[in-house]
């Protein structure tokens, strides 16, 4: 009896010391794992990012203070002091998936971030030069020479909570219009890299700021990001008028004084064609007085958007965006408004040449007033 006993301590203790080994052991091997993955994430920075701190425990890596530095190019100088910051950041990677050449990421947490985009004036839209452009050219030079990345990722969701956006338009003036947008949630899913094939669910929330009242703005939908195939509904409510005037307005003629914005816009792109219907409402538009300018033979720029609203006091257009995304003189802005500035015109019963030349026949005074006062007012 105290022979099976002292044999069954023993394999007790066997036990339990081979568990606990194999328990340091897989510690050490996920510490190394994890550490690998924080190698990559810190590479993958460059040179003109950084990090305060990267805390890397059993459930991930948490990396705290991140930055990007704007790029310091004379010759392309960038609006913003950084391109990226992000206070915390928290990866979640698949522990199974660490040691396989096929890194999977369960998910990535980012809080506070502040992200500034450029759109320059050859119409080209910039994020993340010094990171994203940078890649590309060596992801180019690696193409050439057949040298290919062989790191594929996945990642199963990516979460923003209280991001800023600020968004800046050399096309509009110099130096560049900025629209900021802030308290920005949102989440994106299953992208696979670096191809960036498949479909990905889209959802974000934020705010627009304005002058005069804040807007909001919705996305949801999914989108292809190597392809660019998407498929979104987009809406705005309340958005200052304002805000938006230098896209709205010709400055040299008029301006506004108050108004709101709300839209709505289905939009599909498939093998790079665009289709978008959607809806436009403007809510409480008072224009600020013109000069002489202003008037079409004794028409005030008002007077006009007074008879565009209804009983609500609200101007609201129909109108469906098309295009080829991949056509370098396609530009959505322009599409956009010379759209709506059609609709409009549409709306009341004059054509696309009255709104240039005028037309013939009864009411020919209103109606050329009308045409030739939103011909000012709206840019195309």
């Amino acid at each position: 009896m105290a022979m099976m006993q002292t044999k069954t301590r023993r394999w007790t203790l066997i036990i339990a010391t081979t568990v606990a080994v194999l328990l340091i052991a897989g510690f050490v091997a996920f510490q190394f794992a994890v550490r690998s993955l924080k190698g990559h994430i810190e590479k993958a920075l460059g040179p003109q990012g950084e990090v305060k701190e990267i805390h890397v425990n059993l459930t991930g890596i948490e990396i705290i203070g991140m930055r990007i530095r704007a790029p310091r190019n004379p010759d392309t100088p960038w609006p913003a002091e950084d391109e990226l910051r992000a206070e915390r950041i928290r990866i979640v990677p698949a522990i199974l998936d660490l040691l396989s050449a096929h890194v999977v990421v369960r998910s990535i947490r980012i809080e506070g971030a502040y992200i500034s985009m450029l759109r320059a004036k050859d119409g080209r839209m910039r994020v993340l030069p010094d990171l994203l452009e940078n890649k590309k050219t060596a992801s180019d030079a690696s193409a050439s020479t057949g040298k290919k990345d062989s790191t594929a990722i996945s990642i199963g969701k990516v979460e923003l909570a209280d991001a800023t956006i600020e968004f800046f338009d050399a096309t509009i003036r110099q130096p560049p219009f900025k629209l900021r947008l802030e308290q920005i949630n949102a989440t994106i899913g299953k992208l696979q890299l670096p191809e960036l094939n498949g479909d990905s669910p889209i959802k974000v929330e934020g705010v627009i700021k304005g002058v005069r009242q804040d807007g909001r703005v919705s996305i949801t939908g999914s989108i292809e990001l190597g392809s660019k195939e998407s498929g979104l509904t987009t809406r705005l409510r309340g958005v200052d008028l304002i805000a938006l005037q230098p896209y709205l307005i010709k400055a040299a003629e008029t301006g506004i004084k108050k108004g709101a914005l709300d839209l709505e816009l289905n939009s599909s792109v498939r093998k790079g064609l665009l289709h978008a219907p959607g809806t436009l409402t403007l809510s409480d538009l008072e224009l600020l007085p013109a000069g002489p300018a202003g008037k079409i033979t004794g028409l005030s720029a008002n007077a006009a958007v007074a008879l565009m609203k209804n009983k609500k006091g609200k101007i609201a257009v129909r109108f469906v965006l098309d295009g080829d995304i991949n056509d370098p003189h396609f530009s959505l802005n322009e599409t956009m408004l010379k759209t709506i500035g059609t609709s409009l015109a549409d709306m009341l019963g004059v054509s696309v040449g009255g709104l240039v030349k005028g037309v013939e026949g009864i009411g020919r005074g209103t109606t050329k007033s009308l045409g030739d006062t939103l011909n000012k007012l709206i840019k195309k």
